[in-house]
């Protein structure tokens, strides 16, 4: 559901931004730091937001690569401490509760022994 608003609103930016260029056609000086030109002003508003949105995802990007290798860290880790505690907790005794065995028994969860 998160995703499909996230398309409508981006959708809804993208008629507003294709709107507002349309609009403003005139020719503007666009000075650089080593050259100055003059380009229509619908290819300087889409450019910007171009280079807006380059920037926005190559962020995006980079920190789900930063999240993914974290991750990896964090499943490598708990594999070792797994390990460690089957080295320590006898064969006899019961596995240590999951995540779901403790939502199954929370009063607030609706669970079977929620009662």
């Amino acid at each position: 559901m998160k995703f499909q608003w996230v398309l409508i609103m981006g959708i809804i930016f993208a008629l507003i931004v294709a709107i507002f260029a349309v609009i403003n056609v005139d020719p503007v000086t666009v000075n650089f730091a080593f050259a100055e030109t003059e380009l229509p002003l619908i290819l300087v508003i889409l450019g910007s937001v171009l280079m807006g949105g380059l920037i926005i995802g190559s962020v995006g990007m980079f920190r789900f690569y930063m999240t993914q290798k974290k991750v990896k860290q964090l499943e490598k880790e708990n594999l070792s401490l797994k390990e460690q505690l089957a080295e320590v907790n006898p064969s006899n005794q019961a596995p240590l509760p999951t995540r779901t065995d403790y939502k199954k028994t929370a009063p607030d969860s609706g669970g079977d022994s929620a009662e």
